[in-house]
């Protein structure tokens, strides 16, 4: 039996599940969903090779300011290029 997060799915899920599709959904409503822009657009990926030490002191910043890597990452670059 196929299961959507553990729980087993019946005939009247998917029953339920067919009616809200007929129904329609709100298209901007759908589009909202994801991350938040972290600037003035949407984000790119930028691949940077980083030695063992740097990533042990940007993890520990992080852990320290309760925030994440990319966030120390993208706010040491705004210093830098500023």
């Amino acid at each position: 039996m196929e299961t959507v997060n553990g729980v087993p799915v019946t005939d009247e899920m998917i029953q339920a599940w067919a009616d809200e599709a007929e129904r329609g959904y709100d298209v901007e409503a759908l589009r909202k969903r994801g991350r938040k822009s972290k600037g003035d657009g949407p984000g790119r990926v930028v691949p940077v090779r980083l030695d063992v030490s740097l990533i042990g002191a940007l993890d520990e910043r992080a852990e320290h300011e309760n925030t994440s890597r990319s966030d120390i990452i993208r706010a040491a670059i705004r210093a830098y290029v500023a």
